[in-house]
């Protein structure tokens, strides 16, 4: 199969998918027809409500949503080729995964931009509320955990074996943290100078690409900090602390609007060398499809669940639903701007992986296996450089996607961190609160900002430094488990406004199936390792953490389709 004709026809589809069933979606929810204003006016507070323009909004939502996912995604399920992954990508991006994150958007600005554990409190009940908040905090806290840790050892310093820093071995971390530091402080700078002054948004944007690029030259050409990995995590954690409650225009909104320029950087870097290179997808190192269950090293992989809970951020992903009900929503301008930017910014993510699948195996061609990062950036840079003329870009483009790869971790990083906050605060209070209406009392310390992101960014710090990766395994299912959650909860919500939700009907049933039979699956395999011995607490938290996962989803599944089937019988009955 030829690279660029696969990328042409799956442009194509989500192109398609775009114009008429998004389309489709907005008559039947009745996306803007909305004549009163979105929560960022309603509710502004200079804080988290604050209005963006969609172009800002759009940049905070996709780099947020993102992250590394459809890159890793894509090469962990490579190993039932490529062919499972498209049609997944194709299907789950179109049906699922924008239906998902449009309708966890729009049902969010709805409800005063509050999260999806709102929304479940309205439509299914208080109960229900508290159960999805507390999984998706403890997941958050799990990202909180991984993306710190991923962040600290990118940043952190070789050390030899008597302690001492190797500043020769250490260079390229050392300049990939001076180039994160600062790209904080330009994004900070463009924060005020977009809302505090009449700088037009265009101008302020070439200033800002400008920018970019001096700090990327800096960077790699300058980097005197050289600090530990432990020392990182430390420094990380205060400025997700810090992050998190600092008003999102001064940081939150510009840093994610000028990452989405590496973001879209990226994409056009791909995309060049896709049709540049053009090259066949060789079925020697990339099989068009491996079958439906395929031995690893980590024993036999059935695709059916594993492809549905590795690719994720590129089909579909439960902390979207969590972005855009959680500061999506919470900055959206117009209510007609919640398609293009949830909806379009789900496919947009769906390009990304098919441009991953398209590295995959032009990587494996030229000896890039050596993890996500080098397939990634050697495919994308291998095809560029086989374009005539352009061999000598090859090292300055790998390590520029590798800079961009990293830069994305610490995005994700403290918007997961803001919504943690937002998690914590939001299970104190009862249907209809804010935090706002809390006058007195110990509720009022607890849904204070402060005291919910010390709590959040402690607690996820912690267990970065104390071992997250025993329970990572659990984190994919998790992840869909949210996604199958939120398809119901906007579901449930919908029927309680008459509106048609038919369309949540078969993803929320393919993804709690998944998500459960995952699950099985997984303390199957950690008992296993338990029964022969030697086990440390990892497969025991696994079992525990796993057994607990299956009784949420089957409680919260009997509660939600229970709201359903009365919304069905009443409208029944109302005909």
């Amino acid at each position: 199969m030829n690279s660029l004709l696969l990328l042409i026809i799956c442009i194509g589809i989500l192109l398609a998918g775009y114009v008429f069933y998004g389309r489709w979606l907005c008559k039947q929810w009745g996306v803007g027809e909305n004549t009163e204003e979105t929560p960022a006016h309603t509710m502004t507070d200079g804080v988290d409500y604050v209005p963006a323009k969609a172009p800002v909004l759009m940049g905070h939502h996709f780099s947020s949503i993102a992250g590394a996912g459809p890159i890793t995604g894509p090469i962990a399920a490579a190993i039932f080729g490529w062919v499972p992954i498209v049609l997944w990508v194709l299907i789950g991006g179109i049906f699922f995964g924008g239906v998902h994150d449009f309708g966890a958007l729009f049902a969010s600005v709805r409800n005063k931009g509050q999260s999806i554990g709102e929304i479940i409190s309205s439509s299914i009940g208080v109960r229900a509320k508290r159960l999805f908040i507390t999984f998706a905090y403890l997941t958050l806290i799990l990202v909180v955990a991984a993306f710190s840790s991923i962040v600290a050892s990118t940043f952190g310093a070789v050390v030899d074996e008597s302690g001492a820093v190797d500043y020769a071995a250490s260079q390229s971390q050392a300049s990939v943290a001076m180039v994160s530091l600062l790209f904080i402080l330009i994004a900070i700078v463009f924060g005020f100078i977009t809302n505090r002054t009449k700088v037009n948004m265009g101008v302020a944007s070439v200033i800002g690409i400008i920018a970019i690029v001096i700090v990327m030259a800096v960077g790699m050409n300058w980097h005197p900090i050289y600090l530990t990995q432990s020392t990182w995590m430390i420094i990380v954690g205060i400025y997700i602390a810090i992050a998190s409650v600092t008003p999102v225009w001064i940081l939150l909104q510009p840093r994610d609007f000028l990452s989405s320029f590496l973001l879209y950087a990226m994409l056009i870097i791909a995309a060049v060398g896709v049709i540049g290179a053009h090259p066949n997808i060789d079925p020697e190192v990339f099989p068009a499809f491996e079958g439906f269950a395929v031995n690893t090293d980590n024993g036999i992989q059935l695709l059916f669940p594993v492809l549905f809970t590795t690719v994720a951020c590129g089909a579909i992903s439960g902390f979207h639903s969590l972005v855009s009900s959680g500061t999506t929503a919470k900055q959206l301008n117009h209510e007609k701007e919640a398609k293009p930017i949830a909806y379009g910014g789900m496919l947009l993510e769906c390009v990304l992986a098919v441009l991953t699948v398209c590295a995959i195996g032009f990587a494996r061609t030229n000896g890039h296996v050596a993890g996500p990062t080098d397939i990634f950036a050697g495919g994308i840079s291998g095809m560029v450089a086989a374009i005539p003329g352009f061999a000598g870009l090859e090292n300055i483009l790998y390590t520029l996607l590798i800079l961009t790869y990293s830069a994305f971790c610490l995005t994700s990083l403290d918007t997961a961190t803001r919504l943690a906050r937002f998690m914590f605060q939001e299970f104190w209070l009862e249907p209809g609160q804010t935090a706002a209406d809390i006058k007195e009392g110990w509720k009022k310390i607890l849904v204070n900002p402060y005291f919910a992101t010390i709590i959040t960014v402690v607690a996820g710090i912690a267990l970065g430094m104390g071992g997250f990766s025993k329970i990572w395994g659990l984190f994919g299912t998790a992840n869909q488990l949210l996604a199958g959650i939120g398809l119901l909860a906007v579901a449930a919500w919908l029927g309680t406004k008459g509106k048609n939700n038919k369309m949540f009907y078969i993803p929320m049933a393919f993804m709690i199936v998944v998500t459960i039979c995952s699950l099985v699956l997984i303390i199957k395999n950690q008992i296993a390792i338990v029964s022969a011995g030697g086990a440390d607490w990892g497969p025991y938290a696994q079992i525990i953490i796993g057994a607990l996962l299956i009784v949420l989803a089957v409680v919260l599944v009997i509660e939600g389709v229970g709201t359903i089937k009365r919304q069905i019988n009443e409208k029944k009955a109302n005909a």
